[in-house]
């Protein structure tokens, strides 16, 4: 009776086992714990970060890109010889930036962030340029937070659509498009004044 008792204890163990086996690689259960891949990542949910409904942003800004004068505030960095030289487009030229944000066209308009980042002549056939910056927000419920874009300028066009491929602080997730128009340029000094109009979603 003992040994009946051993072995059907044993055989209650085993079963137990081999249960709890069968449901850690059960689909349901996998689905049910955080997945991780390879240790360092995790599942979460948007609760997690309080992330709350998502919502849709509007800013419109003035691009002030200033090449003349003893303060310029875009400087060529780059001008790869011979295409830059030879080309009528200027491609191979590269520009760092660090343009003032206003909230009017004039230059003494209040500011409202700066556009930080680089910019290049990316086509033989137009003026087509590489965009890739940041738009640094100083003023009000957006100050400190940062959008960041990337895509194609093409400057000649009346109306030109870059997407926003991310942003900081207040638009942490952000994703949309920008909108840019030519107001004013100069073709004597090369000083141009560009309206955004950026279209955002963010929690």
């Amino acid at each position: 009776m003992a040994k009946f008792l051993q072995i059907s204890s044993s055989l209650l163990t085993l079963l137990v086992l081999l249960t709890s086996t069968a449901i850690s690689f059960s689909p349901i259960a996998a689905a049910a714990k955080p997945k991780s891949h390879d240790g360092f990542s995790r599942r979460l949910s948007p609760a997690t970060l309080r992330l709350k409904k998502e919502k849709l942003s509007h800013l419109r800004f003035y691009f002030h890109d200033i090449v003349s004068g003893p303060n310029p505030t875009a400087v060529q960095i780059v001008r790869a010889p011979p295409t830059a030289n030879l080309s009528s487009t200027g491609f191979g030229m590269l520009a760092m930036i660090d343009d003032p944000l206003t909230a009017g066209p004039k230059p003494t308009s209040k500011l409202v962030g700066r556009a930080q980042g680089i910019y290049g002549s990316a086509s033989l056939n137009d003026v087509g340029l590489l965009m890739a910056l940041n738009f640094a927000f100083v003023e009000g419920k957006f100050n400190g937070s940062t959008l960041s874009v990337m895509g194609r300028n093409a400057v000649m066009s009346p109306v030109r659509e870059m997407p926003v491929i991310g942003g900081s602080g207040v638009f942490r997730f952000a994703r949309g498009y920008a909108q840019a128009r030519t107001r004013t340029f100069n073709p004597r000094t090369g000083d141009a004044v560009v309206e955004y109009n950026v279209y955002v979603f963010h929690y």
